[in-house]
């Protein structure tokens, strides 16, 4: 309905200039402003499947009326044409043709007519003005509204990214979880299996307490295999080796072996509690831990600030790493040894006798899959940069876990290389459809400009005399006479130039020459009685 009414509101627009410059009071007729209300009624209705067809016909309505193209009733035609057809025309190839195809058609009804060629220049400024300039216009916009839509697109793309990432580390979190459970759960499910046996084979016992110590062992063997098929199941293939610490470690023994290995570390120990249990304790431990490797991967060198808050409800974890000394070891005799993942992962340890690599950028995941973890355990994470160039990760978590997980927020991650190489493509585009915008204009008129130079030139050696051809010339001589003895230039002059003296009386036809191609004056003036020279001059 919005296209209909535009397509209305352009077609009113354009009949305007048609109903005021082709009516009978201006010299046209009431028949021409229906025909050219008709025709830009049709043109408007195809301008949307073929652009160019419309620029074709007002041309075609407008040379009738002057070979100069730019006429008070269309001009406004072209110019919308124009711009339209840039703006809805993908591909610029027949654009190109029909200009070139225009301008040909030009001095070709200018040959025919026998016109000046001033008016094809003319011409030609027309079309560069009314309809290449707007042309370029709309397809400087049409790029412009494509680097708009595609910037709102990578925007889109960039939050289902960001959305993806965050969920794929938060399954990958819960898959390691799910390993924690079993190493936990199948180590009891273990005992209570040897337990079971040793009462099944008790003699104190009678042979129903027996048998039944027997299928209890059987149970807690056949629910050690499932739980190893369901986290066989959750794990990921590419997941993370299996860790090579113990994941329930106290963090005073996480801090030692990372001090051990060469880490700086001071650990402050606060409040009357004790460290907590079960997920809260693990995801306690994984923050230490995922810190103190962060650390020794991005800030070899820097130290390290372990604080332990313990309270009686909940447990507060600050680690604070300082900014680290580019090249400097970790420790004489011992470097760290860090987890092959970008993020850390509860297999990364802080481990004597290790080689330090060159770890990988860490692109964030890491911290992404911790927050999960102290988010399920039922904590809240924070991290960020601080004011003297460390780097700090703070965590507050309840002794006990609550029933229910909250909802979880995706943390940002920077743009897709894939979205950015994009972006830069279409931002490219668009400088170039600007610049095309601008020196297309200039080029067309500085070509325009040499060409009438040119043409300027080719006229005035047309229409040179030679002196000595002039003197040769005779009073009295016939037209036919002075042309065979070729003294005559091929073009003589579309008239006297302004300025020179009146032609003598009773003369048929005067022709002038030029007598000089660097000026415009003196030229030879030969006049004609009956077809004879009846009187020749050199007038200034």
């Amino acid at each position: 309905m919005r296209e209909r009414l535009f397509d209305l509101g352009l077609w009113l627009l354009l009949c305007v200039p048609v109903l005021l410059k082709s009516d009978p009071n201006d010299g046209g007729s009431w028949a021409q402003v229906a025909i050219g209300v008709v025709v830009l009624g049709g043109c408007v209705a195809v301008s949307r499947r073929w652009p160019l067809a419309p620029i074709a016909v007002t041309v075609a309505a407008s040379l009738p009326a002057t070979l100069e193209l730019f006429t008070p009733s269309y001009s406004l035609a072209l110019i919308a044409f124009g711009y339209l057809a840039g703006r809805r025309q993908e591909h610029t190839r027949g654009a190109l043709w029909l200009f070139g195809a225009v301008a040909a058609v030009g001095l070709l009804l200018t040959r025919i007519t026998a016109t000046s060629l001033g008016q094809w220049f003319t011409l030609l400024l027309a079309l560069a003005l009314a309809i290449v300039a707007p042309w370029l216009i709309g397809r400087y916009v049409r790029q412009y509204d494509r680097l708009v839509h595609s910037g709102w697109e990578l925007a889109d793309r960039m939050e289902r990214e960001q959305a993806a990432v965050a969920d794929r580390e938060r399954l990958r979190e819960r898959s390691r979880i799910a390993g924690d459970m079993h190493d936990s759960l199948g180590h009891d499910l273990a005992l209570i299996a040897v337990r079971a046996g040793a009462l099944e084979v008790d003699p104190a016992l009678g042979p129903a307490q027996q048998h039944a110590a027997g299928e209890l062992r059987r149970a807690a063997a056949d629910a050690t295999a499932r739980l190893r098929d369901v986290i066989g199941v959750l794990r990921q293939p590419d997941e993370d080796p299996a860790p090579t610490a113990p994941g329930g470690e106290p963090v005073e023994e996480l801090v030692d072996r990372a001090r051990a290995s060469g880490l700086a570390v001071t650990l402050t120990m606060t409040g009357a509690g004790r460290e907590p249990d079960g997920m809260a304790g693990r995801a306690l431990h994984r923050v230490v831990q995922e810190a103190l490797t962060n650390a020794a991967k991005h800030a070899p060198g820097g130290g390290v600030d372990v604080r332990v808050d313990a309270g009686a409800e909940r447990v507060a974890v600050d680690v604070v790493s300082g900014p680290g000394t580019t090249g400097s070891p970790l420790a004489a005799g011992g470097t760290a040894a860090t987890s092959p993942a970008s993020g850390g992962t509860a297999g990364s340890a802080l481990a004597p006798g290790g080689t330090a690599g060159s770890p990988p950028a860490s692109d964030g995941t890491g911290l992404v899959g911790l927050d999960e973890r102290v988010r399920l355990a039922g904590g809240v994470l924070s991290h960020g940069p601080t004011p003297d160039g460390g780097f700090a990760v703070r965590a507050t978590l309840p002794r006990r876990t609550p029933a229910g997980a909250p909802t979880a927020t995706p943390s940002p991650t920077a743009l897709s290389p894939t979205s950015a190489r994009e972006l830069d493509r279409v931002r490219r585009q668009v400088r170039k459809g600007l610049a095309q915008a601008i020196w297309i204009p200039l080029a067309l008129l500085a070509a325009l400009g040499l060409l009438m130079a040119g043409v300027a030139l080719w006229t005035q050696h047309q229409s040179y005399m030679e002196p000595d051809d002039y003197e040769q010339i005779r009073i009295g001589q016939t037209l036919t006479a002075i042309t065979d003895a070729e003294n005559l230039p091929e073009h003589p002059l579309d008239g006297p130039p302004k300025g020179v003296p009146a032609e003598p009386p009773g003369m048929d036809e005067c022709r002038y020459y030029r007598s000089t191609l660097l000026a415009a004056v003196p030229v030879y003036r030969l006049c004609f009685v009956d077809g004879h020279l009846a009187d020749k001059a050199e007038v200034r």
